[in-house]
């Protein structure tokens, strides 16, 4: 794995602390004002047809030149709930924790999903035959389309863009990273995966593909990352967590990995939730400070 900057090194944090879900009015006493800029992103999709992206900025209405956050969604567990999913919005505990730091925060709905709607190209095929390398890589060509359009914004900076990714936005994001990305300076992994919860908690599509895919998508990781599980996920469990990491590092600990303790009744859904914050907020305002 090689890094096209040094970062210092980070050691392997691991917090036992069984947290539980709080109001997210507890986490923050009053809201970031921002404006909501609807925007429409230009892509093929994989027959060639020219589609639009769906989806919105906030931008912090008292910071100048806003840095980009790019927060990348998961996937709904069936086809049927696609179509009736929907951007975060601005007031979310997500966007407000980004706005109140200063940042601008883009939240746009993939090919297949939404307002976007066509064809969804995100598939990894069938749980015998799963195929999670090219999975993530059609995520991640997505998600260089929302990097690429990021310039055409006004009033922010984007020459500096932040990516995170949630589940199987977070796996596109790992995929993503295996790529030049000249324009990204952090990458963020909050729960990554693909094939997880199979009809039941824990249950996993050939796991040891995900291991492998991480493999090669750390060969030729371009930047360091900060990735993020909590020790009751029922997608991507604590230990084949650790196996995806240490796959993906190979042994370099310039990949930053927090394991919290338990949120809710399912940790996975960590980063969306209410109280969320409290957790993971910390985490990555100390990684970006760094």
């Amino acid at each position: 794995m090689s890094f096209r900057r040094s970062f210092p090194i980070r050691t392997l944090l691991l917090i036992s602390v069984i947290f539980s879900v709080v109001d997210s009015a507890t986490v923050s006493a009053a809201q970031t004002d921002s404006e909501d800029r609807p925007i429409a992103i230009p892509i093929s999709d994989t027959q060639g047809h020219t589609r639009q992206m769906r989806g919105h900025i906030c931008i912090p209405a008292d910071t100048d030149q806003p840095r980009l956050v790019i927060i990348n969604h998961g996937s709904p567990a069936l086809a049927t709930q696609r179509p009736a999913l929907t951007p975060t919005n601005c007031s979310s505990e997500t966007a407000q924790w980004f706005l109140g730091q200063g940042y601008a925060v883009m939240f746009v709905l993939r090919l297949g999903y939404g307002a976007t709607g066509g064809p969804w190209t995100e598939t990894f095929g069938t749980c015998d035959d799963a195929d999670y390398y090219h999975a993530g890589l059609e995520t991640a060509r997505q998600i260089r389309a929302m990097v690429a359009y990021a310039p055409k914004i006004e009033d922010i900076d984007a020459s500096d863009i932040i990516v995170v990714g949630h589940s199987a936005g977070g796996w596109g994001t790992l995929a993503f990273n295996s790529m030049p990305h000249p324009t990204v300076g952090t990458v963020i992994n909050m729960a990554a995966g693909r094939g997880g919860y199979q009809g039941a908690p824990n249950v996993t599509c050939q796991p040891e593909r995900l291991v492998e895919a991480a493999r090669r998508y750390g060969e030729t990781a371009t930047a360091p990352m900060l990735w993020i599980y909590a020790r009751n996920d029922h997608f991507f469990g604590p230990s084949l967590a650790q196996e995806m990491y240490d796959a993906y590092t190979a042994g370099d600990d310039e990949v930053q990995f927090e394991h919290v303790g338990s949120f809710g009744e399912d940790g996975h859904q960590l980063f969306f939730a209410r109280g969320g914050s409290r957790i993971w907020g910390p985490l990555i305002e100390t990684y970006l400070g760094d």
